[in-house]
């Protein structure tokens, strides 16, 4: 069962960021928030799969945020798969056909549109497989010493 106990000061993006989340662990899949997989660039959800596969979903609260994002197309190659997750007022008819849509609120979400498949060459996951490590190993060191602070990388 899941609860609530979160601040309540989170923003639309994260809220939308925990709900797909959450609906990830019943994929079976891992995810961290916020990681940067290359300087100038950092992706809302990434996702790690049972199999290795690695996925980008991006959170967006409103048309005026989806509209500001000119970075996008820039995570594509730091992933498998490439999703959006917006709430249910969002209007989807903006999102490009070839992406990933899942529909998503501050406590689960749905995936619509699975996103097609352009698999990472081996060296390129290595890289984000040790990224999405150290991103989850600091988040988790953070938690457990509350002095603790690190920057993303």
């Amino acid at each position: 069962m899941l609860t609530d106990i979160s601040p309540p000061d989170l923003k639309p993006g994260q809220l939308l960021a925990r709900g797909v989340c959450r609906h990830l662990i019943s994929h079976d899949f891992v995810s961290v928030e916020e990681l940067v997989p290359t300087n100038g660039l950092r992706v809302d959800v990434m996702a790690v799969g049972p199999k290795g596969e690695i996925w980008v979903i991006e959170c967006k609260s409103s048309r005026a945020d989806f509209q500001s994002d000119h970075k996008w197309q820039g995570y594509l190659e730091w992933c498998d798969r490439f999703f959006w997750a917006v709430d249910a007022e969002f209007p989807t008819e903006l999102l490009p056909d070839e992406t990933g849509l899942i529909i998503a609120d501050g406590y689960d979400a749905e995936i619509l549109r699975m996103a097609p498949e352009d698999k990472l060459p081996p060296a390129r996951r290595k890289v984000m497989m040790q990224k999405f490590a150290r991103h989850a190993a600091l988040r988790w060191h953070a938690a457990r010493d509350p002095g603790f602070t690190f920057s993303a990388y």
